[in-house]
């Protein structure tokens, strides 16, 4: 059988996926020599990449692919206060936030809010909540520097030290907002009951479950906990609105603290 040539091969794969592209490579000598020409991971490259990464301190790249390779492990952009990366297989890209890159009521106060370098945090520092009432935490970006036409996912990276008090006792309120849309408001704790809270719960409720939130703290693979803060599409390419993604909880006047904020995720959702 005669094989296509190998430009027309290429240029048949940039209409395909990356995933498609790197499974490719085993079919023949043709697919994978196309499979690996910068026509093809020009066309999977997030747009605008050349400025995503002008500020970049890197090596150069001998091809695009390589280029493709980089921007999958999670890199630092922004002076070091946001995390870029892509996904391998999809292209679908990724943002981390860092809480220095987040509005949080009074955390320039010592009294309220501590700031400090954590071995585990992949920002050069974190933010531990001592004490307040009053818990607003806020984030912004737009969509066109996300993937078009996906949904995404936005969520608050967290810890809960062993001295944390005042978390579990009332609810906070999560939302997204796109634009002048409207937000839908979820709420959910900042910590998950202890063994100990949950037989008094059961001895006290019984089978009336008297937490109503929708959101429980999830562990993520890295060590660190997320709350779900909402979702969201981002529309066609092109397009470019604001996303605000909040979480507070201000109704209940109640002292809490021990919370560690790493950041806000945004992710596409699987």
């Amino acid at each position: 059988m005669k094989m296509l040539p190998e430009a027309c091969v290429a240029n048949i794969l940039s209409f395909t996926t990356p995933a498609d592209t790197f499974s490719s490579a085993s079919v023949s000598s043709v697919f994978r020599l196309a499979g690996e020409s910068d026509f093809v991971w020009e066309k999977f490259l997030p747009s605008g990449y050349s400025r995503l990464i002008s500020t970049w301190t890197h090596g150069s790249f001998s091809s695009k692919k390589e280029l493709y390779r980089c921007l999958c492990e999670s890199i630092l952009i922004e002076n070091g206060r946001k995390i870029f990366k892509i996904d391998k297989l999809s292209g679908k890209i990724t943002y981390v936030l860092s809480a220095r890159d987040l509005s949080i009521t009074w955390s320039d106060q010592r009294h309220y809010w501590s700031w400090s370098h954590r071995s585990d945090s992949r920002f050069s520092e974190a933010v531990q909540l001592i004490m307040t009432d009053w818990l607003e935490v806020t984030g912004k970006i737009q969509t066109g520097a996300l993937s078009p036409n996906t949904s995404y996912g936005a969520y608050l990276i967290m810890k809960v030290t062993d001295r944390a008090y005042g978390l579990d006792l009332v609810p906070a309120e999560t939302w997204v907002k796109v634009g002048n849309g409207g937000k839908k408001i979820d709420t959910s704790y900042l910590s998950c009951l202890d063994d100990k809270k949950q037989l008094m719960k059961r001895l006290f409720y019984g089978h009336r479950d008297q937490r109503t939130a929708k959101n429980d703290p999830k562990v993520r693979d890295d060590g660190w906990m997320e709350i779900e803060l909402g979702e969201f599409e981002t529309g066609r390419e092109g397009g470019d609105k604001e996303v605000v993604m909040s979480l507070t909880e201000v109704k209940g006047y109640q002292l809490k603290g021990g919370i560690v904020i790493d950041g806000i995720e945004v992710r596409p959702k699987p």
